[in-house]
C-alpha cells in the first residue's frame, strides 16, 4: 500500500513538472533584451536562493554532510549540474530565436533515447515494439535532417542531455530540493562571477531595464526551481520508463505554442519527421500498456493459486 501510495505521489509530481515545461516558451520571451547566456547565469543564482530559503524553511540540512562523505555522489552532482546547464542554456536560447518547434521535437525524443539508455547503460531487454519504435526515430531524425538541410542538433542535444539527467538523478536517489540545491551550488560561482562581470563592463539588463524586467530574471530561480523539484520528487518514486510517457505532455504544448502562438513554419517535410515521432511514441506506448495489462491478468491468475496452497509448518 505504501509502494502504491509512493508512485501516485511521484506521477502526480511528475504531471506538474512536465505541464510547467510545456508552458514555459511563453516566459523566456518577457525576458528580452537578455541573452540566452545572462538568463542562464541568472537562472543558477536565482534558482539556489529559492531552493536555499526552502531548505531554510523546512530545516533540511543534514543532508549536505551525507553527500560531502560520499565522493560518487559528489561527482555524480556535478555530472548533472553539467548536463542541465547545457540543457537550460540551449533551451532559452532556442525558444528565444525561433525555434520552439525544433526544441519540443527534442523532448519527443527523449522517451526513445530513455530506452536506448537502458539497453545501453542498464543492460535492458527491447521488446519487438520497442525495436520498431527506435527504428522509426531514427527515420524521424534523417528525414528531418534532409527537410531542415541540416540534422536536427537543437532536439538531438535537448533529447541526449535530458535523457543524461534523469539517469544520474536516479541513481543519485536524492529528495527533489536537495539535489536542486547541491547542483545548484555547483552552478552557483561561475554563474555569479558572469553576471558581476556583465555588470562590470556595463552590459548587465538586470538594472538597465526597469524593476519588472530585474523582477522577471529573479523569477527565473522559480521558473526553474519548482519544476525540477516536481521531477526530482517524481524520478525517486516511479520507475523511468513512466517517466518518459509523462514526457509527453511537455512537448505537445510546446509544440502547439510553436506552431498556434509563434506561427513557426511546418513544411511538409517537418510535418512527416514528426508523423514518424508521434508513430514511434503511440507504439511505445501502445506497447506499455499491452504489456501492463498482461502482467496484471498473470498476477490476477497467480493469486487464487497463492491463496489456495497449503501452508508449509516450520521444521
Amino acid at each position: 500500500m505504501k509502494a502504491e501510495n509512493e508512485q501516485r505521489t511521484g506521477l502526480l509530481y511528475g504531471f506538474g513538472a512536465y505541464g510547467m515545461w510545456g508552458l514555459v516558451p511563453l516566459f523566456w520571451p518577457l525576458l528580452k533584451p537578455s541573452e540566452a547566456v545572462e538568463i542562464l547565469a541568472h537562472r543558477m543564482v536565482w534558482s539556489l536562493a529559492v531552493v536555499g530559503l526552502a531548505l531554510l524553511a523546512l530545516r533540511r540540512w543534514g543532508w549536505i554532510r551525507e553527500l560531502l562523505r560520499q565522493p560518487r555522489k559528489l561527482g555524480l552532482t556535478a555530472l548533472a549540474a553539467t548536463v542541465i546547464t547545457v540543457n537550460w542554456g540551449l533551451y532559452i536560447w532556442a525558444v528565444n530565436n525561433g525555434h520552439v518547434v525544433e526544441a519540443s521535437l527534442g523532448y519527443f525524443i527523449n522517451p526513445l533515447v530513455s530506452i536506448a539508455i537502458g539497453v545501453l547503460v542498464l543492460g535492458e531487454r527491447l521488446r519487438r515494439a520497442q525495436w520498431v519504435a527506435v527504428g522509426l526515430s531514427f527515420a524521424a531524425v534523417l528525414v528531418l535532417a534532409i527537410g531542415y538541410g541540416r540534422p536536427p542538433w537543437i532536439s538531438l542535444v535537448l533529447a541526449f542531455s535530458f535523457a543524461t539527467y534523469g539517469l544520474i538523478k536516479k541513481k543519485l536517489n536524492m529528495g527533489g530540493l536537495e539535489s536542486l540545491a547541491a547542483e545548484t551550488a555547483v552552478l552557483f560561482l561561475p554563474a555569479l562571477g558572469y553576471v558581476l562581470w556583465l555588470g562590470a563592463q556595463g552590459q548587465s539588463t538586470f538594472a538597465s531595464h526597469g524593476f519588472a524586467h530585474s523582477a522577471l530574471l529573479a523569477a527565473t530561480g522559480l521558473v526553474t526551481a519548482i519544476p525540477l523539484v516536481f521531477f526530482g520528487m517524481a524520478a525517486i518514486r516511479v520507475p523511468l520508463s513512466t517517466l518518459g510517457l509523462l514526457q509527453y505532455m511537455a512537448p505537445v504544448f510546446q509544440f502547439g505554442l510553436g506552431v498556434l502562438y509563434f506561427h513557426e513554419a511546418m513544411p511538409p517535410e517537418r510535418w512527416a519527421g514528426f508523423s514518424l515521432v508521434w508513430a514511434a511514441l503511440a507504439l511505445l506506448t501502445w506497447d506499455a500498456l499491452r504489456t501492463a495489462r498482461r502482467s496484471r491478468i498473470r498476477l490476477e491468475a497467480a493469486a487464487p493459486a497463492v491463496v489456495a496452497a497449503p501452508a508449509r509448518e516450520p521444521a
